[in-house]
């Protein structure tokens, strides 16, 4: 009934470097790394320099500089970059399969030097595994993309040839934890090679300055989510530029006043939050009169860690003595490329009181980081938001008799970083520059070593790439994709407020996604409450205690019927699936396949009856872990053309790339709210998703400990629960014009859940 999954051991690939976009010629047959799509049309890939990390057969790790090439699903590894090296041979191989998951591990201290770890994996075989990382955030997201289009290949694939074909294909994987396999036979035809990053002298500690060319899934602006806040900002007063706001909404998530200032950067958020993570002392005293003086005590994993630092209040007031502090920083970066930094103090005991130094706290605060893309500008810019709390007294006061000694206080100094890190950068135009990217067309003679036999090769050599991109596999072939950065019309649209009052008239109806997605001739069957009841009981009001509710669509944002041309988003209409229950379970392992228990609701004869039910099984990593599961039920049954049909019995490639849900924090701690957000999330892309079809259900079981990531935000949330409430709304992510607009597929409301009430499985 309950099942445990493995992590794998750590092997690694460090990355400086240089990820590529490459369009080869398809020559030779379809073996091991041909990459034909049956179009006859070029393939595109990627190429670049990485460190490989990982533990030899008596124990000792290593770290070698390796040059890693994808070109279609097909990925080989160099000693030397093959471009300037012609004949030189890979010394490992093999195919890109449509299981593998990517995982950001986040920074990492390796020889002194900071780097940004991904780890590959099988989904199916853990024993299948790599990491590789970058020296810079930015660099490790254009892995992934680079990544996800091989996987996306490998999915094309895997629909246009079938399972045999595919199985076949397996057996060349790319293992970059195995002995190293000789290669044979040369492929020709290298025709681009577009580098990304600087390459191997670069790895240590060097930023990218690649241009990126991304699709804007939100209307211009960035600073916007997928579900609506309870925030209220209004503007108070503008310091050095920035401008300042106070949050005047009465929210129940604090005792303090939450202030923010914002500001507009001129560089890409992967370079600002290198800059803002930073120790270097030399490079903070630029931009930071407060916290300057910066050393790491602990480093707790990737996205967390503890740091110290001094300061001389002589710049704030004279008179008063040195201080020191302690706080803990938590980070994240979303599937935009958004990236969260959270900022609370801490205590540590490597850091006790220090003679002649008074102890104090640092006000709880965070960073957001959103990139912005006005239309027609090729300068990258980032939208800085700078959020913390202070005492509602001290701020109080200021507001009545506006004294000056708000410009001496530590809150100030900290809301004034964003003015900072404004100038800095303006100081630094190399920081900002988004280089072009260089174009490498070697001369017709020169091969590339990707297409190849594999000698000795232990069976099931497979390289995991990264999650599938979710977009059209039409697009995959296209030379260029300046087209869409840009809509075809070349305006995008903008936030005002005639957008929500268009979006009223494009606003989905239950009746008409029920036309499109469920059997409307067929006879409705009626759905009693009281015959399905779940662990965690039902609302009685809005404030009734760790209960469930089921919340109405529009307070979330989904894609319009327009969205492919301006990117519009609309309210949401009413959920298209009812919720009917609502289980809150604990177990020591990992527990699996609900709906197969004998005691499941979906057992039930009152159950059987129904035409379909979607089962969401949350999985929450703690000790004990928690499930949480809702059943959501369709009174018809499911058109099997509708898009809902092609996610019910697709492939679970095309489930990972269209189930999506949207987060809202109603109710909670500021800080957890920042931390959850409110944008959209492919969970296939974030987590490890498991489908199990059978009957007249269909489960999915969300392991949220297969992402650190996932486990850093659920572990924030789970110090919070008991005074949380939350809303959920999944969705089938639409790609295509004849899938809009989207519609809800099922919402439900948690308010304030208790862990102690789950029940033992």
């Amino acid at each position: 009934m309950a099942t445990t999954t493995a992590k794998p051991p750590a092997t690694a690939a460090v990355g400086a470097g240089e990820v590529s976009e490459v369009e080869l010629s398809e020559a030779g047959s379809p073996d091991v790394g041909s990459q034909s799509s049956g179009s006859g049309r070029s393939t595109a890939g990627s190429s670049g320099w990485v460190y490989h990390l990982g533990v030899n057969s008596i124990g000792h790790e290593y770290r070698h500089l390796r040059f890693l090439v994808i070109r279609g699903k097909t990925v080989a590894m160099y000693k030397r970059d093959p471009s300037k090296h012609p004949g030189i041979q890979p010394i490992r191989k093999g195919v890109v399969s449509h299981t593998l998951m990517v995982e950001e591990l986040g920074r990492q201290i390796i020889n002194h030097g900071e780097f940004y770890v991904l780890r590959f994996y099988n989904r199916l075989d853990q024993t299948k595994k790599g990491e590789i990382a970058c020296g810079t955030p930015g660099e490790a997201r254009k892995w992934i993309e680079a990544f996800e289009q091989a996987k996306q290949q490998a999915d094309y694939d895997l629909m246009t040839r079938g399972v045999s074909w595919n199985r076949s294909q397996n057996e060349n994987e790319l293992n970059l934890d195995g002995h190293r396999p000789r290669v044979r036979r040369y492929a020709q035809g290298l025709g681009k090679l577009v580098r990304i990053g600087k390459g191997p002298e670069k790895l240590l500690r060097q930023s990218s300055d690649l241009q990126t060319h991304e699709i804007v899934n939100t209307n211009f602006g960035g600073d916007s989510g997928d579900a609506f806040e309870a925030h209220e900002w209004r503007y108070v007063r503008t310091f050095n530029g920035i401008r300042i706001f106070e949050d005047i909404a009465n929210t129940k998530g604090g005792n303090g006043v939450l202030l923010k200032s914002v500001g507009v950067v001129g560089a890409n958020p992967d370079t600002v939050f290198e800059v803002v993570l930073s120790l270097d002392k030399h490079k903070r005293y630029e931009w930071d009169m407060l916290t300057a003086d910066l050393e790491l005590v602990e480093t707790i994993d990737g996205y967390y860690d503890v740091v110290y630092g001094t300061y001389e209040p002589k710049y704030l007031n004279w008179w008063k003595a040195k201080k020191d502090f302690v706080f803990s920083r938590q980070w994240f970066r979303g599937q935009d490329g958004a990236y969260t930094l959270l900022q609370t103090p801490a205590s540590h005991q490597k850091k006790p009181p220090r003679h002649s130094y008074e102890r104090t706290k640092i006000n709880s605060s965070t960073w957001e980081l959103r990139r912005l893309n006005p239309p027609g500008s090729s300068t990258p810019k980032c939208l800085v938001t700078h959020m913390l709390e202070m005492t509602p007294s001290f701020w109080d006061r200021w507001k009545r008799k506006h004294s000056v000694n708000f410009d001496r206080n530590i809150a100030f100094a900290l809301l004034s970083q964003v003015a900072g890190l404004r100038e800095y950068f303006a100081a630094n135009p190399a920081l900002t520059s988004d280089l072009p990217s260089t174009v490498l067309r070697p001369k017709a003679s020169d091969s590339l070593i990707i297409q190849s036999e594999l000698e000795d090769s232990e069976p099931n050599d497979e390289f995991y790439d990264a999650l599938a991109r979710g977009e059209s596999f039409e697009d995959e072939d296209s030379e260029d994709d300046d087209d869409d950065v840009i809509p075809k019309s070349g305006k995008v649209k903008f936030k005002n407020v005639s957008w929500a009052i268009a979006g009223l008239a494009m606003k989905p109806t239950k009746a008409s996604v029920e036309k499109s997605e469920l059997v409307t001739n067929s006879t409705l069957v009626t759905i009693d409450l009281n015959h399905f009841h779940g662990t965690l009981r039902q609302a009685k009001s809005e404030d009734d205690p760790n209960s469930w509710s089921e919340p109405g669509g529009e307070k979330f944002m989904i894609r319009g019927k327009t969205y492919l041309t301006d990117y519009t988003k609309v309210v949401g209409g009413d959920p298209l699936l009812k919720l009917i229950a609502v289980d809150w379970f604990k177990a020591d392992e990992r527990f699996d396949s609900v709906a197969l228990h004998p005691k499941s609701l979906v057992q039930s004869e009152a159950a059987k009856k129904i035409p379909f039910i979607l089962v969401i099984n949350l999985q929450v990593p703690a000790k004990p872990n928690y499930n949480l599961v809702m059943y959501y039920a369709a009174e018809r049954p499911v058109n099997k053309n509708s898009l809902l049909g092609r996610f019910i019995d697709g492939t679970d490639a095309f489930r990972d790339a269209r189930f999506k849900l949207i987060p809202s924090i109603v109710e909670g701690y500021w800080m957890v709210k920042r931390a959850v957000g409110t944008k959209a999330c492919l969970l296939g892309k974030a987590v490890t998703c498991n489908y199990l079809r059978q009957d007249n259900f269909l489960e999915i079981d969300v392991d949220i400990g297969s992402s650190s990531v996932a486990r850093s935000i659920i572990g924030l949330v789970l110090g919070y629960v008991t005074g949380i409430v939350v809303d959920l709304a999944i969705l089938i992510e639409a790609k295509e014009e004849k899938e809009l607009p989207e519609y809800i597929l099922g919402t439900v409301r948690l308010n304030r859940a208790n862990p102690d009430s789950a029940v033992p499985v």
